[in-house]
């Protein structure tokens, strides 16, 4: 109720009722926040290889994905080994603090996501890391 307790009831309400304006403002607070997982989670889905020691999240500025049927993708589109190489070498150009996150499929071979680490730490990058699924350590936290 908006009145004043001991007030005439021919008085104007010249109060602001906030509490519905709260109310909608929660709720749209709720709708953020479980619809923004859906939109932060990666489109493609790669089976990563789970490791209990894995380290800190890097900031990235390239992200490269290898996919279980050999294709490689370069921040969410399809690329080339080349196409990578030439996008490195402009990145580096432009950001010296260039980082990379590689993630290979589980079914990857080795020896492909070893091809695609030498093109980035030839074409510049010094800062990369391996993108893994995090295992829940037995006995530990």
């Amino acid at each position: 109720m908006a009145g004043k307790i001991g007030g005439d009831d021919d008085d104007v309400i010249g109060d602001i009722n906030v509490t519905p304006f709260v109310d909608i403002v929660l709720v749209l607070l709720i709708i953020f926040m479980v619809t923004s997982t859906y939109i932060v989670r990666a489109s493609i889905e790669v089976d990563l290889p789970k490791a209990a020691s894995g380290g800190e999240s890097v900031k990235s500025t390239l992200n490269v994905v290898l996919t279980k049927e050999g294709q490689v993708l370069l921040n969410g589109e399809a690329s080339t080994p080349e196409k990578l190489a030439d996008f490195v070498k402009a990145e580096k150009v432009k950001d010296k603090d260039l980082q990379a996150v590689i993630a290979a499929d589980k079914g990857v071979e080795y020896g492909e996501v070893m091809k695609i680490i030498d093109i980035v730490k030839i074409n510049g990058v010094k800062s990369f890391a391996l993108n893994i699924e995090r295992e829940v350590k037995a006995g530990g936290k």
